[in-house]
């Protein structure tokens, strides 16, 4: 297994181990989103993890848009969705998969 492969296994798990939590939370809470951002900020160690995770996501949004610029890896730019909709556990394998690929 190629650490190419890696990335993605990373990615796929970042993707389905996370969700799991976010729809079981969801569908216990009549699928409101509110409900879940407040869980965000629920106490001090919630709050401090949704901010260092919101830096890293900001921080991998801007690393991947200064590369892509001088990549011209366009594809890597589906990393910055991910990122955001579903996690950094995902958008960061995910873009260093998108890196990794032979030149």
């Amino acid at each position: 297994m190629s650490l190419r492969h890696l990335w993605l296994a990373l990615a796929l798990w970042g993707t389905v181990h996370p969700m799991y939590y976010f729809l079981t939370y969801l569908s216990e809470n009549a699928w409101s989103l509110g409900a879940l951002i407040d869980a965000w900020y629920v106490n001090a160690s919630t709050a401090g993890l949704t901010w260092d995770l919101t830096i890293a996501a900001v921080t991998l949004t801007l690393w991947i848009l200064a590369e892509v610029a001088v990549r011209r890896n366009f594809i890597a730019l589906l990393a910055i969705p991910a990122t955001f909709c579903i996690g950094v556990s995902c958008g960061l394998p995910l873009y260093l998969y998108f890196r990794s690929k032979p030149v």
